[in-house]
């Protein structure tokens, strides 16, 4: 067991399924630096992690992706059946998806601070993939969540959910 307790994992958990069948706003910009530990990060630089994570997967390097995760992170990842729950999973499904370019766009997103410690960011992105063997791209839209935590002063993925729309 983590630091985490299963209380609060539980309530994360919990947050992002309300969160996950709500109504979800227009897309957030880029936001600032969180300075001070003890106090609750805004909305917008919770939104703006995705643009940290959205950059590591410019860099093609799946290690780089899977620093932005947890140690006991969960990925559910969109072109994947497979559960990850660990560094190695994590790294192993990147390494196939970032050969794809992935270059992903916020479409419309949600964002629940619960804590100084833990925000939740939800809704719909899209992401233009490349064929690595035609170069010909595709456009493929998804739902996705992030529950994050702060750890060792760092914003981490604790959950990530993403799935293709079922009616693309």
């Amino acid at each position: 067991m983590t630091r985490r307790s299963i209380t609060k994992r539980a309530a994360v958990v919990a947050a992002t399924a309300v969160i996950a069948v709500g109504t979800f706003t227009a897309g957030v910009s880029l936001a600032g630096s969180d300075s001070d530990s003890g106090s609750k990060p805004s909305k917008k630089q919770i939104a703006a992690l995705f643009d940290g994570w959205n950059a590591a997967l410019q860099t093609g390097d799946s290690d780089k992706v899977a620093d932005l995760y947890a140690k006991d992170a969960v990925l559910l990842p969109t072109v994947s059946n497979q559960v990850r729950t660990d560094r190695a999973e994590i790294v192993d499904y990147f390494d196939h998806f970032l050969e794809n370019k992935p270059v992903g766009k916020k479409i419309d997103t949600i964002v629940e601070v619960l804590d100084s410690n833990s925000a939740i960011d939800a809704g719909v992105y899209e992401f233009t993939l490349t064929d690595p063997e035609t170069g010909k791209k595709r456009v493929v839209e998804a739902r996705y969540s992030y529950a994050y935590e702060k750890i060792d002063g760092d914003w981490l993925i604790v959950n990530h959910h993403s799935s293709a729309m079922p009616e693309s």
